[in-house]
C-alpha cells in the first residue's frame, strides 16, 4: 500500500450520491487534508463539470477516466490508490470487476450496496484472494447498513461494559425517519426482482439470515411480515424495507468475530408507526403498500410501468434543501440471557438515503484509507474491521450520534 498517489479514489463521482460525497470530501479535506484523493468515472467532461461545482481551488484536484466494464483502466485506477470508495449501482450489473481487481492488487474497497445476492456471489468468488492479498472490501457502507451494524455494535459494547455479557437478543426499531428514496436503490431492488424471475431458486437464498455469515448457528430468527405489537417499543410495527439486507450484515458481524453476541443470537428490523388504532392501521398501510410494490416489481409489465412513471430514475434526488430537512431515528432494544435490559437510540441529521449516506461513506473511506493499518484482509463489514475508529468518525463528522436511553 506504500508509495500510492492517492488515499482514497471516489468511483461514480457523477453519479447523484458520488457527487454529494465528493462535495463531502472536498468540504472535509480539500486538496490538502489528512487525505489525498481524486475523482473517477466514465465521462471526462461530467467529471470535469461536478469538479468545477465543488467551489474555489478544485481545479486542482485529480481526475481519471475510467468505465465499470473497461479492466485496463479499472486496474489502472487501483494502482493508484490505497483505497477505491464506489457508488456505481446496481453492483450486480456494474460492480463485480472492481472488486475482483480490488481483491487482486490489494486495494482497500467499500461501497453503499444493499444488494445481498451480489455480496454472497463476490465474497464465493473473492473472499480467499482478498485474504491472500490483504485486501479489505467492505460493502454496505451506507445507511444499509451502518446504522444497523454499528448501532448493534455500541448496544453491545455497552452492554459488556455494564452487564459483563452481551445482548443476545436486539431488535432494531425505526422510530422516525423523514427522506426520498434514492433511485440507486430502486434500480437495484428492480434488479433483485429481475434475477429472481430469472432464477426462482434464489429466492431460498436470500430467505436465509446467514446468507453471508461465516457462521450459521441454526438459530431461528424472528421476522416482521405483517402487522404486530411491540410491548417494548410501545408501538405498532410494520415490515422495514431494509430489514433483509441489514439483519444479514449484523449476522455477519456476529459471526467474523466468532459470535461474540452469542450463538443464540437473535436479530430483526420493523418501523415503529405508533400506539392505537391510528398506528394500527398505518402498519396495515406500510404492510400492504410494500406488499404490493413487490408484487408489482416481480410482473414485467408492471415492473415496466414502476420503473417509467412512478419510481425515481438512478441519477435523480432531492434537492440539497430537501437532503437537510430529512432525519432519522432507531432504536435498539437489547436483551442479555440474564434477563438485563438496555436501549440505544441512533439518530442522523440528513435524509437517510442521500445526505446521510453520503456522509456515513466519506467517513467509512476515511476510516478504511487511515485508520486500519495491520488489519488483515478479505470481507468485512463495518463494526468488524473498524469498530470504534469508525463510531468516532461517524459521531465527530457525519452527523450521526449513538446514545444510551435510560
Amino acid at each position: 500500500m506504500k508509495n500510492k498517489k492517492y488515499d482514497l479514489v471516489v468511483f461514480g463521482a457523477t453519479s447523484f450520491v458520488g457527487q454529494i460525497l465528493s462535495g463531502y470530501l472536498w468540504q472535509r479535506h480539500g486538496l490538502k487534508g489528512e487525505l489525498s484523493w481524486a475523482m473517477a468515472g466514465r465521462s471526462k467532461s461530467k467529471l470535469e463539470e461536478v469538479r468545477g461545482n465543488l467551489g474555489s481551488g478544485s481545479s486542482q484536484l485529480n481526475l481519471i477516466v475510467a468505465d465499470a466494464s473497461d479492466q485496463a483502466a479499472l486496474r489502472d485506477l487501483c494502482a493508484q490508490t490505497k483505497v477505491v470508495v464506489s457508488t456505481v449501482g446496481p453492483y450486480a450489473l456494474y460492480g463485480s470487476d472492481l472488486v475482483g481487481l480490488c481483491a487482486e492488487m490489494g486495494v482497500d474497497y467499500c461501497d453503499l450496496t444493499g444488494e445481498i445476492q451480489w455480496i454472497d456471489r463476490m465474497i464465493q468468488a473473492h473472499e480467499a484472494t482478498a485474504k491472500a492479498s490483504g485486501a479489505r472490501i467492505v460493502h454496505c457502507c451506507g445507511f444499509d447498513s451502518i446504522p444497523s451494524d454499528m448501532g448493534n455494535y455500541f448496544l453491545q459494547r455497552e452492554s459488556l461494559a455494564r452487564f459483563k455479557q452481551p445482548c443476545n437478543e436486539v431488535k432494531m426499531r425505526v422510530r422516525r425517519m423523514k427522506g426520498e428514496f434514492s433511485g440507486g436503490t430502486v434500480a437495484s431492488m428492480m434488479n433483485v426482482t429481475k434475477e429472481l424471475s430469472a432464477n426462482p431458486s434464489l429466492a431460498k437464498k436470500l430467505g436465509n439470515p446467514y446468507l453471508i455469515s461465516p457462521e450459521n448457528t441454526g438459530t431461528r430468527q424472528p421476522s416482521v411480515k405483517i402487522p404486530q405489537y411491540d410491548k417494548q417499543a410501545k408501538s405498532w410495527v410494520a415490515p422495514f424495507i431494509m430489514a433483509g439486507i441489514n439483519t444479514r450484515v449484523v449476522h455477519r458481524s456476529n459471526g467474523l468475530t466468532g459470535c461474540a453476541y452469542g450463538r443464540d443470537f437473535k436479530y430483526d428490523e420493523a418501523m415503529m408507526t405508533g400506539d392505537g388504532l391510528k398506528g394500527r392501521l398505518m402498519a396495515t398501510g406500510i404492510t400492504a403498500g410494500l406488499g404490493g410494490f413487490f408484487v408489482a416489481a416481480a410482473i414485467p409489465p408492471a415492473r415496466m410501468a414502476l420503473e417509467r412513471f412512478v419510481v425515481p430514475k438512478p441519477g435523480e434526488g432531492p434537492s440539497p434543501q430537501s437532503q437537510e430537512k430529512g432525519h432519522f431515528d432507531i432504536r435498539f432494544f437489547g436483551a442479555t440471557a440474564s434477563g438485563k435490559n438496555l436501549e440505544v437510540k441512533v439518530t442522523g441529521d440528513r435524509d437517510p438515503g442521500y445526505g446521510s449516506t453520503a456522509k456515513m461513506l466519506g467517513e467509512a473511506a476515511a476510516c478504511l484509507a487511515l485508520d486500519n493499518e495491520g488489519k488483515p484482509g478479505g470481507f468485512w463489514t463495518p463494526s468488524t474491521l473498524m469498530g470504534d475508529a469508525l463510531l468516532k468518525r461517524l459521531e465527530a463528522h457525519s452527523g450521526l450520534t449513538f446514545s444510551i436511553v435510560e
